[in-house]
């Protein structure tokens, strides 16, 4: 899965590694980055397909969503908000099928978060951070919603789409977000109705990870030192 990401550069720099896109209506969140710890329900830019030239010239543009995907037709409390939809049956599960067909997105970030299960306990787990090898910005591939809150005021939302790990996640976590080529953003974006051949694990010598502190856990945690590497603790010894 995919459930912590981070953001190291303000609102601007990031529009600016991304600049293919039309702003769109992100600047309310321009006070609330960078953000080296990124949890769920908090307000991400991300990029959808959209009219950037009245009356029908569509193209990427930014737009303000939260993550955790809620369909128009979901009950408020009625469940958790998914943050990630599985890429194996994506195009057939009810919960998200539609977006996936015509509502995809890029979640532009510098990087994620997963824990590695040590002992094998669920316990103790050691968070490792995970970027680029070459440090640039990526995006993720994501899905998107409308939903009308009691209020009356409509929340768009995403879900990042996961898939099997390649060689490297494979050492911490049995998933990984999927990541995309910057040649395959316009196709992710497009109206085709089911780019499943895009939906596969990144190449591994392209990335990087290191161990983090524990102080990750918390998303109250929210300060550069947050990525700064650190001694992994030991693995068990086998007697």
């Amino acid at each position: 899965m995919c459930g912590r990401v981070y953001i190291k550069t303000s609102l601007e720099e990031l529009v600016r590694n991304f600049a293919f896109a039309e702003r769109g209506a992100i600047d309310a969140l321009g006070n609330r980055f960078p953000r080296y710890n990124g949890a769920p329900t908090l307000d991400y830019p991300i990029i959808i397909r959209d009219m950037v030239r009245e009356p029908d010239v569509m193209g990427p543009v930014f737009a303000s969503a939260r993550w955790g995907l809620m369909p128009a037709w979901m009950k408020p409390g009625a469940r958790p908000p998914p943050i990630n939809a599985r890429c194996e049956g994506i195009s057939t599960n009810g919960l998200f099928r539609s977006a996936y067909r015509s509502r995809r997105c890029l979640v532009p970030i510098n990087g994620f978060f997963e824990w590695k299960d040590i002992f094998g306990t669920g316990k103790n787990k050691q968070p490792y951070a995970i970027a680029m090898a070459d440090g640039s910005p990526f995006a993720l591939a994501g899905i998107w919603e409308i939903w009308r809150s009691p209020e009356g005021v409509d929340v768009r939302n995403f879900a990042i789409v996961t898939c099997e790990p390649n060689a490297m996640m494979a050492q911490i976590h049995d998933r990984m977000p999927v990541i995309l080529h910057r040649e395959d953003y316009e196709r992710w974006l497009s109206p085709e109705p089911d780019p499943s051949d895009l939906m596969k694990p990144f190449p591994a010598e392209l990335m990087t990870m290191w161990p983090i502190g524990r102080n990750v856990g918390s998303p109250k945690n929210d300060t550069a030192d947050i990525i700064d590497p650190i001694d992994p603790d030991p693995e068990p010894t086998l007697i």
